[in-house]
């Protein structure tokens, strides 16, 4: 690796509905503030870079030695490029090379601008300082706007293998006459609400009010139901001894886990809650980022990784 790509990097984590960025320091692996917005109201690829600069700088304040960025987004997305290819999610993004466009803003080589999954950012974060450090075999699952989903043999991120579908997404994967997401995302939740009150709410409000409101209760139910059933339709081959809950979502855990934990009675899989939570990705792509490669297949050692701290 470069002596200019061993100091800090620049991590973020891009979801659906918000940016999230920090430094992360070679050596100690210590994330520094973590600074956040939503997307732009401004639906064009200019505001989005705009965006990503702003948080990169607020971010960077007061740090020396930044060598560059490492961006956890969601797929479909062409990592070697730099170009997203997402048409359901982001679509003002779709065929943006930002790898240059971010390259530019920053003065920096496209180089050293690099991308990954966010769902094996979330895993490998999980894996250096979470729920599945020193797990043989883990899933990461990252509930929000959609599903998304990572496995783990050895410490190691993995696409391909026995048990693993492609690409180890399992949001696109048929379910229930649909897809996973049509199930198992926060649109499936406001529909199932809907559908009980005629009411359209965002999931945080459902969530919160869901003590009092039998709908609200009912409909994350459903949800957790969903999901377990998904689960076991689709990790039973690759076996995980753990999977790892992460996003949005999860932050509500107690409402949907006893119900998804019900539809997996009989297998040896253990649900576990991140806590690491909007960390773990910023984490996992600075392990990535130091590690010199794509994410997937990562040799990154335990003690490497284990390094990371918490701010």
């Amino acid at each position: 690796m470069p002596a200019d790509f061993e100091n800090s990097v620049l991590v973020y984590d891009v979801g659906g509905s918000h940016v999230s960025a920090a430094v992360c320091q070679s050596g100690s692996y210590r994330l520094g503030p973590v600074v956040s917005a939503p997307h732009p109201t401004e639906q064009s690829s200019e505001a989005f870079v705009d965006l990503l600069y702003s948080l990169g700088t607020r971010a960077s304040t007061g740090s020396t030695g930044v060598s560059g960025a490492e961006l956890a987004v969601p797929g479909p997305f062409d990592f070697a490029a730099g170009i997203s290819r997402m048409r359901h999610k982001l679509p003002y993004l779709y065929g943006v090379d930002l790898r240059r466009r971010l390259a530019e803003r920053f003065s920096w080589r496209p180089d050293q601008v690099r991308f990954l999954l966010d769902s094996a950012a979330f895993l490998w974060g999980e894996i250096g300082a979470g729920e599945a450090r020193g797990v043989e075999r883990a899933v990461g699952i990252t509930l929000g706007t959609g599903i998304g989903s990572a496995f783990s043999v050895d410490g190691q991120v993995v696409t391909g293998g026995q048990g693993v579908p492609p690409g180890g997404e399992i949001w696109n994967l048929p379910y229930e006459g649909g897809i996973v997401e049509d199930f198992v995302s926060t649109r499936a939740i406001q529909q199932s609400y809907k559908l009980r009150t005629g009411a359209l709410k965002d999931v945080a409000r459902i969530a919160a009010e869901a003590r009092e409101d039998e709908d609200g209760a009912a409909s994350f139910i459903e949800f957790g139901r969903h999901l377990g059933l998904a689960l076991r339709k689709n990790l039973t081959e690759f076996k995980p001894q753990v999977v790892v809950l992460g996003g949005g979502i999860s932050r509500s855990s107690q409402l949907f886990l006893p119900a998804a934990v019900k539809e997996l009675e009989g297998l040896n899989m253990q649900l576990r809650v991140s806590k690491l939570l909007d960390r773990a990705p910023l984490a996992g792509a600075a392990v990535v980022w130091f590690a010199g490669t794509d994410g997937t297949h990562a040799p990154c050692t335990p003690a490497a990784v284990g390094d990371f701290q918490e701010p």
